[in-house]
């Protein structure tokens, strides 16, 4: 009876007043931003009637170094500035909005994105490729949160886990891509950041991947699990931790393999098994797969880090050379690297298939254009996940 009578009084009160209809009741004016134009423009709004100087920073803008470009926006004489892109071609981005050189997120815009210590927003032109990335009308896996023991690293730790659309009512078994995040990055990082889920379900729907299991593991040993969601509580993320690409996280990769294995219905054989990562992951990736040399049938490396630090020691990088003719006299289905044209890193990748292709080790390479960008990484898994377990 209570809640009908306060939306009652709420229905009155905005005949009452039609203004108010234009305003969010609690959020001051409802303005829409961004705004993505039938073109594929898009255009940004944000009232802010005492700053002095406004401007937005987008991915889709030149970069400056490490950082996204940035354009001003127009004040008009309510105090709303305004931006609008020119024409975007379909993809996922992400943006920031810059007020008297504080850089901060859009207050109309409620969908967020966390990578390492830095907040976006994000927006979705649709068509190509960001299909993949949508949540279209297909059968949806399950996305689950799995706590885990490692007693390599003597803790318990947190994955991210996808199941395909079916399993929990099916009595098959799943063949498991392990998917390895950056520096920086932890289990959320492929799950929000890179729409697994999403890029998974379109693709097992339309008939392109095979259903399979993507087990998404924290790579940094020194955290249980990702920020504000382990006993160590809310605290700023950074990027290097330590123990990041000493070889303990390689040393204790079969805790987590043994784990899905004891308590997943899987393929429990080398056929049955891919690894794959981005950065760190692919640095990881390539470690693993050549330290455990009879494991994975399929290994991708997506802008790989190659060799360790000449100061870091560890039995798991000795003897590269050999355990890597290992790998390869062991035989695999699928070694798969992709690198940008402009990442910082292509100059260590090109070094390294010279040495693949020195010693006779077949590869397959996918050069795309721009650098060390979630963009790429997204284009890669979608180009990776077809080719396994066929």
């Amino acid at each position: 009876m209570r809640k009908q009578l306060f939306l009652f009084l709420i229905t009155m009160l905005l005949m009452s007043f039609p203004s108010i209809a234009q305003q969010a009741l609690w959020g001051g004016p409802n303005i829409v931003s961004p705004e993505i134009n039938k073109d594929h423009t898009v255009t940004f709004r944000i009232q802010a009637p005492d700053a002095k100087d406004v401007k937005i920073s987008g991915d889709w803008m030149p970069r400056q170094g490490w950082i996204p470009g940035s354009a001003d926006m127009t004040k008009d004489t309510a105090g709303i500035w305004t931006y609008t892109t020119d024409v975007l071609s379909p993809e996922l981005y992400s943006y920031n909005i810059i007020i008297d050189g504080v850089k901060t997120t859009d207050p109309n815009n409620v969908y967020l994105i966390r990578d390492v210590a830095s907040v976006f927003n994000i927006f979705l032109i649709d068509g190509g490729q960001a299909d993949l990335y949508k949540i279209n009308d297909v059968p949806h896996g399950t996305v689950a949160r799995r706590w885990y023991n490692s007693p390599g690293n003597n803790t318990t730790r947190r994955m991210t886990i996808y199941t395909p659309p079916g399993y929990e009512n099916s009595k098959e078994k799943f063949p498991v891509l392990y998917l390895l995040h950056g520096m920086g990055g932890d289990e959320e990082a492929w799950i929000a950041l890179g729409r697994t889920a999403q890029i998974m379900d379109n693709l097992i729907a339309q008939g392109k991947a095979k259903p399979m299991i993507v087990v998404m593991p924290n790579g940094n040993v020194a955290q249980q699990a990702a920020p504000g969601e382990s006993p160590k509580g809310f605290y700023k993320p950074t990027m290097q931790l330590p123990h990041t690409m000493d070889g303990q996280y390689e040393a204790t990769f079969k805790d987590i393999i043994n784990f899905v294995e004891k308590n997943y219905r899987v393929k429990a054989d080398k056929a049955g098994r891919a690894i794959a990562g981005l950065s760190m992951g692919g640095f990881h990736s390539l470690h693993i797969s050549r330290y455990y040399p009879n494991t994975f049938d399929y290994v991708g490396l997506f802008s790989p880090a190659i060799m360790p630090d000449p100061k870091v020691k560890s039995e798991v990088y000795d003897n590269f050379d050999a355990t890597l003719k290992k790998q390869m006299e062991n035989g695999y289905k699928l070694y798969w690297i992709g690198i940008g044209k402009e990442d910082f890193l292509y100059k260590y990748v090109k070094e390294y298939r010279e040495k693949l292709d020195a010693m006779g080790m077949p590869y397959v390479y996918r050069e795309s254009d721009g650098g060390h960008i979630w963009k790429n990484w997204r284009i890669y898994l979608s180009e990776f996940t077809p080719k396994l377990f066929n």
